[in-house]
């Protein structure tokens, strides 16, 4: 009867150790109870758990069971050093029946003032032909309990289960530290001194973010494509005290109008046909951070009133789904349309407008801070140098026409004729003569020559939307009048279409 007592003893040591070390990833703690687990199931009366230092390889009890904090820091062995260091050095497990007859037994600890009688069981860590470390325990042998072999097994499924414990918590502490340096150099690219900007528009712009970025309230970016909606975005959560938390980012144009409220809200499993588990959505994994709407003018009016919901009540439901979750989520988002036209057109609810538009930032675009465009150009091809393991120096002219040319893609613009100027190059000094054609001054021909540009600003705005108006309608007449079809072509979406298609109010009818 005490036979099977002990077995179930042990049965129930192994299942309590399993669950204990499965249930965080603290180290020290969930060490310590599992060495009380088999002193309190196993009649053990100290336990200790010794792992491998890496630089000094020395053994240090990181846990123990039945010892003082002084004790604790007594215990240090070297490899091969008494019982616990030839365990580590040979991988195998020892057992002492009577400590106090073994001289090899150093008590280092000096928590054995009586070691007569007491027998010690000590059982490598160790994993894929890797030691990380030993576990020991010591107490009063009885034969009656159960040989020494029952002892050992117990004791050997327990150290497996450490050992992939202790694997595990150094993966986690290696990701940590991993994702921690990594938000450190996302807090530092994001930092306000790192936006490159000195005009007075776009100052004012900074100065606008430095007030509401330690705040939690919503933000409306307002510009044209390409200012700079998303890095302005970026920088309020990383400037946040949510900054720890995640940043989620959903372009609303880019998905097509059936699928945005599963994207933003989730689905649960069986809502419909093909929903073959549980999908979570964009807001509950941005819950404690912050969630950025681009292009939250493309949202459909019929999803509008579930996201004002979203930011008056903070709750929502999946789709298939009446149980209501509730997140805590900074919304910023941001739109190159006029949403007051919209709001007057009756394709943007007017509630919603004024719930987004708390704190507004207008974003200038680049052709009204052109004094910004040669810090611009610097970083660029500095940045573009580097990835193409190019030396491409820019000719003083070539920055001149840079600043008179309207840019109509703004930054994005810039960006891509900065790299397209560094690959392109065949030569270290980029002239005019390497420009593309569209930003070459009027009356200048391939060869460099003609006069500098007169045109003004808006002259040129107008200039590059009749080309655009152009290019679109010669899209739709390629694809037959498919928007579909046209959009790829011109490598917008749909949505993105239908928008300059109004904007330029082409007739569909007639091409």
């Amino acid at each position: 009867m005490d036979q099977l007592l002990r077995k179930n003893e042990e049965l129930s040591a192994i299942l309590q150790v399993s669950q204990v070390l499965t249930s965080s990833f603290d180290l020290e703690k969930n060490l310590y109870s599992a060495m009380a687990i088999l002193a309190g199931r196993l009649a053990m009366q100290r336990g200790c758990v010794f792992l491998l230092d890496s630089l000094s390889r020395e053994l240090n009890i990181v846990a123990a069971y039945g010892l003082t904090r002084e004790e604790i820091q007594r215990g240090k062995y070297r490899i091969g050093e008494g019982i616990v260091g030839q365990v580590i050095e040979t991988g195998q497990p020892m057992f002492i029946p009577n400590i106090g007859a073994e001289p090899k037994f150093l008590n280092k600890t000096a928590s054995r003032p009586q070691k007569s009688g007491v027998s010690f069981l000590c059982m490598p860590i160790a994993m894929d032909g890797k030691t990380l470390g030993v576990i020991s325990v010591d107490g009063i042998y009885d034969p009656r309990q159960g040989s020494v072999d029952d002892d050992l097994r117990v004791l050997s499924i327990v150290a497996s289960f450490i050992a992939q414990y202790v694997l595990l918590w150094e993966n986690f502490r290696q990701t940590e530290d991993e994702c921690g340096h990594l938000r450190l150099q996302l807090e530092e690219k994001y930092s306000l001194p790192n936006i490159i900007g000195e005009s007075a528009p776009f100052q004012q712009v900074l100065k606008l973010v430095r007030k509401v970025a330690a705040t939690d309230t919503g933000v409306l970016l307002l510009g044209e494509s390409g200012t700079g909606k998303e890095l302005i975005a970026h920088t309020l959560h990383y400037q946040s005290r949510r900054a720890r938390q995640p940043y989620v980012a959903v372009n609303l144009a880019a998905l097509p109008e059936n699928l945005i409220e599963a994207e933003l809200f989730g689905v649960e499993k069986g809502a419909y046909t093909g929903a073959t588990g549980r999908r979570i959505g964009r807001f509950e994994m941005a819950d404690q951070g912050t969630i950025f709407l681009d292009e939250i003018g493309e949202l459909p009016l019929s999803l509008q009133v579930k996201l004002l919901r979203v930011l008056q009540e903070r709750s929502f439901e999946r789709i298939g789904s009446s149980d209501s979750l509730t997140v805590n989520v900074r919304v910023v988002a941001a739109t190159n349309r006029n949403l007051m036209e919209e709001v007057a057109k009756g394709t943007f609810r007017e509630d919603l407008y004024w719930r987004l538009n708390v704190v507004p930032i207008v974003l200038p675009p680049l052709r009204e801070r052109a004094d910004d465009i040669p810090l611009l150009v610097d970083f660029y091809l500095e940045k573009f140098n580097r990835l193409h393991g190019r030396g491409v120096c820019i000719a003083p002219s070539v920055v001149n026409c840079l600043k008179i040319y309207a840019w109509p893609g703004n930054v994005r613009e810039l960006a891509n004729t900065m790299e397209r100027l560094v690959i392109m190059s065949d030569r270290e000094m980029v002239t005019e003569v390497d420009l593309p054609a569209n930003i070459l001054c009027p009356g200048r021909g391939g060869n460099g020559s003609g006069t500098h540009c007169t045109s003004t600003p808006a002259d040129l705005v107008d200039q590059v939307q009749e080309l655009e108006r152009r290019q679109i309608i010669e899209a739709l007449k390629t694809s037959g009048g498919v928007q579909q079809h046209a959009s790829r072509i011109l490598g917008i979406t749909p949505r993105q279409l239908g928008y300059r298609i109004r904007k330029y109010d082409i007739d569909l009818h007639r091409i």
